[in-house]
């Protein structure tokens, strides 16, 4: 640990899932916090004590803005005086390719702000060498100044894991970097004084590359055994029973569990920074993510065709069918729905001609790319024809779930009975 202290003015750029959780930390840990963000409604929200996000309390916002060191803006003329900035920004895939415009964006907005000492990190998930070679660049061409010389960067990337209530962002260990020896000090002070455990590592290529390996691993193994319960469900194997079984030896094997897919803003995504890297320096395919990614983005694909023949089974077709769908989200207790494989799946069932009835209480009601949004209720679940479980979320009412539905379909293994089929 250092001995470095950092004091001051922190700016927060992108108030997402990854930017308000730190920016309120931050106030936490005594600091004058400006959360830079683009959208009118999230700041009106934050101004209103309204949270948007399920890891942060409205109660969690009126005590921060109660210390009076935490106000939100979309005014980046308030970011001026910064000592330390997080570039916390989405870096999507366009046409299957690295979207980094926001993190262009949010290095030329910071960079204007940029003085002698400053100290400027990036968060944002890319591909190994976009610190140096792309965030550095920008803020040395807005500031005048030299990076290194003048004012300090480096690259940590975000471990939010939305909903986990045991690994917050406190308990986390924290990668850190820096451009040089310099950077990584101040950046390694500053994290200190959020999280419990800080792990430095010697250039901000690792660090990006640790990130994506951490995804990537998660990535390759849900497609292993998304495609293994394909092949068990073929065999008449039951592969929660082989998981479960297998999940007994105490070393060199790790537990994945099957599901209608992958999604949120880093399975999807991250593998194929790495992928696209990969082949723009190397020439060559990563074929561990390209297979995943094929197996992981058919699995909406696969839960459609089994619940068509469940309707089958019962001389029904999709066509028609009142399906109600539980779960928009990517993941179970989230209100994220970004890339949601839940998402495809109604999608696809409305193409087929299905009457559906999409309950999530998570995820923004404002959100409706399909179906009508309903709360379960037992009217609704004795109604539907089939029930299908795409996002296990606890606060869902299962007993009258189960103990209502005429046959249910659930991708999570989230319930039983005679009545219940499972991925």
């Amino acid at each position: 640990m250092t001995e470095l202290r950092i004091e001051g003015k922190v700016v927060v750029v992108g108030l997402g899932y990854v930017g308000l959780p730190l920016a309120l930390r931050a106030v936490q840990a005594g600091f004058d916090v400006v959360g830079f963000e683009l959208s009118n409604d999230r700041i009106n929200r934050l101004a209103a004590g309204r949270s948007y996000i399920e890891d942060i309390t409205d109660a969690d916002l009126t005590e921060a803005i109660a210390t009076g060191r935490f106000r939100a803006t979309t005014a980046i003329s308030e970011c001026a005086g910064f000592d330390v900035a997080v570039i916390a920004v989405p870096t999507p895939l366009l046409d299957s390719l690295p979207d980094l415009a926001s993190v262009r964006a949010a290095a030329l907005a910071i960079g204007d702000a940029v003085t002698v000492g400053s100290c400027v990190v990036l968060e944002s998930t890319t591909y190994p060498g976009t610190t140096e070679e792309l965030l550095v660049p920008l803020l040395e061409q807005a500031s005048g100044l030299t990076a290194g010389r003048d004012f300090f960067v480096g690259f940590s990337p975000e471990r939010i894991d939305p909903g986990n209530e045991v690994w917050t962002l406190q308990r986390t260990p924290k990668i850190v970097s820096g451009i040089d020896a310099a950077s990584l000090e101040r950046i390694a002070a500053f994290y200190e004084q959020l999280v419990d455990t800080v792990v430095r590592v010697n250039g901000t290529k690792e660090a990006e590359l640790a990130k994506l390996l951490e995804n990537t691993f998660r990535h390759v193994n849900i497609a292993l055994v998304n495609e293994l319960s394909v092949y068990a469900y073929g065999l008449g194997i039951d592969i929660w029973e082989v998981i479960e079984a297998a999940s007994t030896k105490p070393f060199g094997f790790m537990p994945f569990r099957p599901g209608p897919g992958v999604g949120g803003h880093c399975l999807p995504i991250d593998p194929s920074y790495l992928s696209w890297q990969v082949r723009r320096q190397l020439g060559v395919s990563f074929r561990f993510v390209e297979l995943a990614n094929d197996v992981n983005e058919h699995m909406p694909d696969y839960v459609v065709r089994r619940i068509s023949a469940t309707l089958n089974r019962q001389r029904q077709s999709v066509n028609g069918a009142r399906l109600l769908l539980l779960g928009l989200a990517y993941k179970k207790n989230s209100g994220d729905a970004r890339e949601s494989p839940a998402c495809r799946v109604g999608q696809l069932l409305s193409d087929l001609g299905a009457e559906l009835r999409v309950a999530d209480p998570l995820v923004d009601v404002t959100f409706r790319p399909f179906g009508t949004r309903v709360e379960v209720s037992a009217d609704e679940v004795a109604a539907a024809d089939l029930v299908v479980v795409l996002a296990d979320h606890d606060g869902f009412d299962w007993d009258l779930v189960t103990n209502g539905a005429r046959q249910i379909f659930d991708a999570r293994h989230r319930l039983s009975g005679p009545n219940v089929e499972h991925i």
